[in-house]
């Protein structure tokens, strides 16, 4: 069922279609264009957050179903079955792939609920479309990438020419578990890897399904495999094959910087990392509009649980403006978002991913007190949802880059308003974290605006908006916040090598 139909359903309808799914979804691998259970025969469960009961079972990939899956997209590679179609075929099955995944969108998006939480209304209208505009896009990227003639003398030709790896490792994460694996397989697809993904323990059965309806648009067997299993598990043995020329990862900056060690220890694969953020929102007395800057704080902050990489959750206010500042985001942001059933359309927060997780936040919660900063609002469980991994949307006042809210990525609704005097204390600031993937200038001064999106140590900087754009902007980051870039033209050429060849004409 497609979106469009399944935005009619009511809480009740998805509650239905959740009890009649539960148990029956399908959890095995799928290796070689068909589902297979794990050679070992493990499996593990997966937990409902909003719950915290066993929603479903999956299989427990090993080293030895990697084995199995690399093989089996060694030998799609070897055979050219994807590489050497031509190109605007490949564009047409990745087109079709597209069109199946918004066909699909009621049963993606409540696997994606059912998984970690995440509100069925978030998923039918932002990650489903968005994940089949990310495959089309790098569909019409295939016939894109040109080499280079080098100027050379009469007797000699120079080329320069873009070739896939071979067999790419892909590591996808919870926290939009089919957008996120989407921005990893399809540019490396459309690239003309074969590809082995490993989804996330707790959020796998989306990606096992997309692998399904690639086959179903045309894909050959072998060339999108997915194996789930623990990161420890099935990921370190993917980063470990000798077999994978290349890693695309998304996740922890802790579990990046163990891929580049087994990069290290295997065979000196590429890496590309998107790992974590601490981004800071800079908002000048100046700045253009009040109501869109608090909206868009908090905004930043609290879609998707906190449970985003570029969440804005170090927010700058020039002294001048803080007061008012804290005073409209209390007003406008304390009921902005309500923490409900994810099934129910009207929801638009969820429960955070785990127990362990929502322990984590609360954690973070009370060293912000502990510390000395005002807590403003939130900071518990809701009542009526203790049953689940909830976390109330929080804020807190007077907080600085000393406290442990003010350094460490969080990684759920907290945010942090941190008052500045000048620009150079507000770069510094701003500056002063081992990340560096997104952030955020608010001014009506152009030039202030243009100094600072030059000054700040970030990969991406946004003026007068944030987390907007579409896939002409690269995502990504500096520093410990990754390597490489995302959702773009760039993402494709990343999986892709280049070769230098040289003709003797003479």
């Amino acid at each position: 069922m497609d979106a469009r139909s399944a935005r009619k359903y009511s809480k009740d309808d998805w509650t239905k279609l959740a009890s009649e799914a539960e148990n029956k979804i399908e959890g095995r691998l799928f290796i070689n264009g068909e589902y297979v259970d794990a050679t070992d025969g493990g499996k593990f469960e997966v937990i409902n957050p909003a719950t915290n009961e066993v929603y479903a079972t999956v299989a427990a990939g090993t080293e030895k179903d990697i084995d199995k899956a690399v093989a089996a997209a060694k030998e799609s590679y070897k055979a050219r079955s994807w590489l050497k179609m031509a190109p605007r075929k490949r564009m047409g099955i990745m087109m079709k792939f597209a069109d199946l995944v918004n066909q699909n969108a009621a049963e993606l998006a409540l696997l994606e609920t059912m998984n970690m939480g995440k509100p069925i209304s978030d998923c039918l209208n932002v990650d489903v479309p968005a994940s089949a505009v990310n495959i089309k896009f790098m569909a019409e990227c295939i016939d894109k990438m040109y080499g280079k003639v080098a100027n050379t003398h009469d007797s000699a030709l120079n080329l320069s020419v873009r070739e896939p790896f071979g067999v790419v490792g892909c590591i996808s994460p919870w926290n939009y578990p089919l957008l996120m694996a989407v921005w990893k397989i399809s540019p490396a697809l459309a690239a003309g890897n074969s590809v082995v993904l490993k989804p996330d323990e707790h959020s796998p059965h989306s990606c096992i399904k997309i692998a399904e309806l690639f086959v179903e648009a045309g894909g050959p067997p072998g060339v999108l495999n997915v194996v789930s299993g623990l990161g420890e598990v099935a990921g370190k043995a993917l980063a470990l094959h000798p077999d994978v020329l290349k890693i695309g990862f998304t996740g922890s900056t802790e579990v990046g910087k163990l891929l580049l060690q087994y990069a290290g220890q295997s065979n000196m694969k590429k890496v590309s990392l998107e790992t974590g953020g601490k981004s800071p929102m800079i908002f000048f007395a100046d700045l253009p509009d009040m109501d869109q800057a608090v909206d868009t704080a908090y905004d930043s902050i609290y879609a998707n649980m906190g449970e985003v990489c570029n969440a804005g959750s170090r927010i700058y206010v020039e002294r001048a403006l803080y007061a008012d500042f804290v005073d409209q985001f209390i007003a406008k942001g304390q009921g902005a978002y309500t923490p409900g059933d994810p099934l129910d359309p009207e929801t638009n927060m969820g429960p955070l991913v785990t127990a362990q997780a929502q322990k984590r936040v609360l954690g973070f919660i009370e060293s912000g007190k502990s510390e000395g900063a005002t807590l403003k609002f939130g900071g518990g469980v809701p009542d009526g949802l203790e049953a689940g991994c909830f976390v109330e949307p929080t804020l807190f006042s007077d907080v600085n880059n000393d406290m442990t809210i003010g350094r460490e990525e969080i990684f759920g609704p907290v945010a942090s308003i941190i008052p500045f005097d000048t620009e150079e204390e507000v770069i510094n600031m701003a500056n002063d974290t081992i990340y560096g993937l997104c952030a955020s200038v608010w001014t009506s001064n152009v030039s202030r605006a243009h100094n600072m999106a030059k000054a700040i140590e970030s990969g991406m900087v946004y003026v007068n908006c944030y987390d907007v754009g579409d896939l002409t902007f690269e995502f990504g980051g500096y520093k410990q916040s990754g390597n490489s870039k995302d959702s773009c033209f760039e993402s494709v050429l990343g999986y892709t090598q280049s070769k230098s060849i040289w003709y003797n004409l003479g």
